[in-house]
């Protein structure tokens, strides 16, 4: 049986990850934002293993390089820039 204090525990625990970690989001995260750190990370990712980066170039009859240096570019801003803040 769960308990109130299970809950509360299991809360506080995600709350600590949320603040610990930014791409976890939270309650406040927008779809933009949960978007663009996901293709951070991915992007992170490519240029962080070789194998990928090899993988990529041959798909893309690209050099490395050429591959490892677009990815590097799209970091910033993966998805564009933020959509219009709306009061509400």
């Amino acid at each position: 049986m769960s308990t109130v204090y299970d809950r509360f525990n299991i809360h506080a625990q995600l709350e600590h990850l949320q603040m610990k970690y930014q791409g976890t989001g939270n309650a406040d995260t927008t779809k933009w934002e949960w978007t663009t750190n996901i293709h951070r990370d991915t992007l992170a990712s490519h240029v962080g293993h070789y194998s990928r980066l090899a993988y990529l170039a041959v798909a893309e009859n690209e050099p490395i390089a050429r591959i490892r240096f677009r990815c590097l570019q799209a970091i910033p801003r993966p998805c564009g820039p933020p959509p219009p803040k709306t009061d509400g």
